[in-house]
């Protein structure tokens, strides 16, 4: 049957399925005679399903809320934002109504707001995960759609060496010189520094933790303190009663702040943002000789690519191959020679 609710200006249906499910739903349409046609074709559909065993339609509703139960992917409070960003081009849509065309809307979109290329393809890559778990696994369609992600451009590290980032220091406040000693002896990021806590901080072990809900990969992060991190802590004791750093007896949320640019500024330091202060840390890491499946573990990160990008910076461990096809690997010193043979200059290998 057909009905009016007061609060929708569409009509609504109302009827027994054949396998005695109730289905009640609005037929989106203001028009009766649409509606009825609606009404129809979907108890034609409903038969099918329950006489003929055919699939029924699933929205991408309906998916997305499986997918994020079901899923142990990084990121969960990343994707509820992308999920609720996606609503608006897929919240109404059945899954075999979503294209290519569909989703490249969806990415330049997204690209119009001034995102990098890398958030663009974080938001692209759920639909492709949804679509493609529905596929192979749940058995919901046929075949998804192919997803092409944006190129993202390869962008080199970006890290200060130790006399830049002692003059850094010099030219900031002091909440904030303690906060980059203390990125820059840990390696942690913005937020799990603004936001650690005494209660997640043993200075006798002199150890730390990072929660699952406040790392970027969801799992919790053990963070080994070194002298300058446990020097750094124990100078901020007493300043505020739950939060690790403070200014003025207030915790701290942004760092990006006119302070920190005036600073990078009277440093002489350009083209430099907070984040890369890990970057840093890590390259600092690597130049001292840390294994990098070490420094995933210290950093971390749950892929190892992500680490290998600091592996140039170290090339040390490499030589002894290098070496392999010296012809002169067995000789101390050599004499270079002038245009007529006459030795020149004596080289030290």
């Amino acid at each position: 049957m057909l009905f009016k609710r007061s609060n929708s200006r569409f009509w609504w249906c109302r009827f027994i399925a054949p396998n005695g499910k109730r289905i009640q739903q609005s037929t989106k349409t203001v028009d009766k005679q649409q509606a009825q046609e609606f009404v129809d074709n979907l108890k034609v559909r409903y038969w099918r399903i329950v006489q003929l065993g055919e699939r029924p339609r699933r929205t991408w509703k309906e998916a997305a809320v499986r997918w994020f139960k079901e899923t142990t992917r990084k990121s969960t409070v990343t994707d509820k934002t992308n999920l609720k960003w996606l609503d608006k081009y897929l919240g109404k849509l059945y899954l075999d109504e979503i294209n290519r065309d569909l989703i490249d809307k969806i990415k330049y979109d997204k690209v119009k707001t001034g995102v990098q290329p890398a958030t663009v393809n974080r938001l692209i890559e759920i639909v492709r995960v949804v679509l493609n778990t529905a596929v192979k696994e749940w058995e919901w369609i046929d075949h998804a759609p192919a997803v092409k992600l944006l190129r993202i451009p390869t962008r080199r590290i970006r890290w200060l060496t130790r006399d830049e980032a002692a003059r850094l220091i010099h030219h900031l406040p002091e909440h904030l010189q303690v906060m980059v000693r203390f990125s820059l002896s840990t390696g942690l990021r913005k937020s799990n520094v603004t936001g650690m806590e005494w209660s997640q901080v043993d200075l006798t072990r002199r150890v730390a933790w990072v929660h699952g809900d406040q790392s970027k990969t969801g799992r919790p992060i053990g963070v080994p303190l070194n002298r300058e991190a446990v020097v750094v802590l124990r100078g901020e004791i007493g300043k505020h009663q739950t939060r690790c750093f403070s200014y003025k007896g207030r915790s701290v949320h942004e760092v990006n702040t006119k302070a920190w640019k005036k600073g990078l500024e009277k440093a002489g330091i350009e083209d430099f943002r907070w984040h890369d202060l890990r970057h840093t840390w890590a390259s600092w890491h690597v130049q001292s000789g840390t294994p990098i499946h070490v420094l995933q573990e210290l950093g971390g990160w749950s892929e190892i690519k992500m680490v290998q990008r600091y592996a140039h910076l170290s090339p040390e461990h490499l030589s002894s191959y290098a070496d392999k096809i010296c012809g002169l690997e067995n000789v101390a010193t050599f004499f270079t020679t002038g245009e007529k043979g006459n030795k020149k200059q004596l080289v030290q290998l």
